[in-house]
């Protein structure tokens, strides 16, 4: 299997550069829907709906399948013999981004249903700051994957 994996390590590495796009974007424009439907929408009435329509769909539809996507091809890169250096630094804080980045998931996943249960929810100045997280660890994974420190 490690030998097969080691044949398609092009694809796989295409295949989970791709999910890491979907999922970045989807994890930017997220907290950004939530940032309009905090402060010009609030928790109930048509755009609510639609807002509500937006989210879950954005959620489910390509930032869960990306999330899944990007760890499943990232495990198997793992995997390929010579590809990670488990002995050095960089694997490790790539490690702590992607479990916190996936824990920041999580965390917005929580407020589409904060929002669809009607509250409560976070400040539209919350969530702008909270749209920084996924930037500052992508900072962190990529730092970690090419300068490897």
């Amino acid at each position: 299997m490690i030998d097969m994996l080691a044949t398609v390590y092009p694809w796989i590495k295409a295949f989970h550069i791709m999910s890491v796009i979907a999922w970045m974007a989807a994890l930017f424009y997220l907290p950004r829907l939530y940032v309009y439907h905090s402060e010009q929408v609030g928790l109930s009435g048509d755009t609510h709906a639609l807002f509500q329509t937006m989210e879950y769909k954005l959620l489910k539809v390509i930032m869960n399948p990306a999330m899944i996507a990007t760890w499943i091809f990232g495990i198997c890169l793992a995997l390929i013999p010579g590809v990670v250096d488990w002995g050095a630094v960089w694997p490790w804080t790539k490690l702590v981004g992607i479990l916190a980045m996936s824990g920041f998931h999580g965390w917005l996943s929580g407020q589409r249903k904060a929002f669809a249960a009607g509250g409560p929810i976070k400040t539209g100045r919350q969530y702008r700051m909270m749209n920084e997280v996924p930037t500052l660890l992508m900072v962190l994974i990529v730092l970690s994957v090419v300068v490897k420190f």
